[in-house]
């Protein structure tokens, strides 16, 4: 008996925890079968397929299965179109406005994995439930072309690490290079290591997309694309999403230092980048002088 009881307990204690870090993922429904989970940056979807009965058994099990699994393709591509791509469009619109973008979608939507099932409904009908990441194939064919080269950094002159002369306005700052800023206000720790970036935007109603940025208090761009490798974009997503602070420090994409600020509000017409503060843009850009986890996309959002 007191074993059978600690048994129980014990898996009560699990139950309760997985239930916990399920509460804790930030996930977006687009329909009782379809969601995005955008802290595991994955698409997950559900299809239903019923039976002939005017085929023998077996065989009729096969079409069900071919049915449920088309289903869920159905619903994967309409739960992918309906992502915000960036503060002004969704996956959608991308498709519609490029047939390349729409035929790489379709095709990499086929790769899905089955996560759960074939389960056989009491009707006689199959159902399956499937997957497949946001970031890989699919980030590279929704992501825009063109990413780095950003030099603008609020709060001073930026001076060529090598001269130590003015860096020409509008050119191009060479992979691995991080210019060095003159001017403007030394935040207390600038000389702390930091190793990512957490920005704290509960309250602010933030929704996830796969390509948000941070702007300051005058919209200028503070992260985006203009910061980013796109090759770390397509690998890990630009950003990572989380609805508790301390999980969040414990993630491996910013773990063991990472610098934390507050968002002041919401920006864009989709409602997915942050206003930070002038300050907070001169104290990210002078730890990232000498650090690059942005460019590395070591940046994750706090939300609701």
């Amino acid at each position: 008996m007191k074993v059978s009881r600690i048994l129980l307990v014990a898996l009560l204690a699990i139950s309760v925890f997985a239930l916990t870090g399920q509460a804790q993922n930030v996930s977006q429904n687009f329909g009782q079968n379809q969601s995005v989970n955008w802290t595991t940056q994955t698409v997950q979807a559900t299809g239903i397929g019923a039976s002939n009965p005017n085929l023998p058994a077996a065989a009729a099990r096969a079409s069900a299965i071919r049915a449920a699994k088309l289903d869920a393709l159905r619903n994967m591509l309409e739960t992918i179109k309906g992502m915000y791509l960036n503060s002004e469009t969704t996956v959608r619109n991308a498709m519609v406005e490029s047939d390349v973008i729409r035929t790489q979608v379709e095709g990499i939507a086929q790769g899905f994995r089955i996560t759960d099932g074939p389960r056989y409904l009491s009707d006689g009908s199959v159902e399956v439930v499937v997957e497949m990441p946001i970031t890989g194939q699919l980030a590279d064919a929704v992501l825009p072309g063109q990413f780095g080269g950003g030099q603008l950094q609020p709060g001073g002159q930026m001076l060529c690490p090598t001269c130590g002369q003015p860096w020409p306005a509008g050119k191009p700052v060479p992979p691995g290079m991080n210019l060095q800023q003159t001017g403007g206000t030394m935040p207390a720790n600038a000389n702390a290591v930091f190793t990512g970036l957490i920005v704290d935007c509960k309250g602010l109603g933030i929704r996830p997309a796969m390509a948000p940025k941070i702007v300051d208090e005058n919209g200028n761009e503070v992260y985006g694309s203009k910061y980013v490798s796109r090759q770390w974009a397509v690998e890990i997503g630009m950003v990572g999403y989380d609805k508790d602070l301390n999980r969040a420090r414990r993630n491996d994409r910013v773990t063991a230092n990472p610098l934390v600020i507050k968002g002041l509000r919401a920006s864009g017409q989709n409602k997915t980048d942050v206003v930070i503060s002038a300050a907070d843009a001169a104290q990210l850009h002078q730890a990232a002088a000498n650090q690059n986890f942005l460019d590395k996309c070591k940046v994750m959002f706090i939300v609701n």
